[in-house]
């Protein structure tokens, strides 16, 4: 079952660049940074309430944030939601006609295990799907 928001992810250039708009224009406090090696991405969190905001630079030219930079420049590039059973709701998911990015969980930041839906499933929407631990 989804249990809430998690976080929305943008793609960046440059987290350096971007994070003075959040830090200054907008008031935020960055609660951290993170490279995720199985997404080839250096990640800065901001918490809103109970959901993050989460800039993504990537790290390798073929990272898949560097392939949507290149495809559609900066922007918002996925919708997280929080699952209390991940293999259920990727089975869910499946059984209902989504088609799957991951087919098993991989390893995400603050240690979640995550997998993607693709867009062409989920109404444009690239979708996450995370779980604790």
């Amino acid at each position: 079952m989804v249990k809430k928001i998690d976080h929305i992810g943008i793609a960046v250039h440059s987290i350096d660049q971007a994070r003075v708009v959040y830090e200054q224009a907008l008031g935020m406090t960055c609660t951290g940074e993170e490279v995720v090696e199985s997404q080839k991405v250096r990640v800065a969190f901001f918490a809103i309430g109970e959901t993050h905001v989460e800039l993504l630079e990537p790290t390798d030219r073929t990272s898949p944030i560097a392939v949507f930079l290149e495809k559609k420049g900066e922007g918002i590039h996925h919708i997280a939601y929080e699952v209390d059973d991940l293999a259920a709701q990727l089975a869910q998911a499946k059984d209902s006609g989504c088609r799957l990015i991951h087919e098993t969980p991989v390893p995400g930041a603050h240690g979640k295990r995550i997998a993607f839906l693709h867009p062409g499933s989920t109404a444009g929407v690239l979708t996450e799907l995370c779980a604790k631990g």
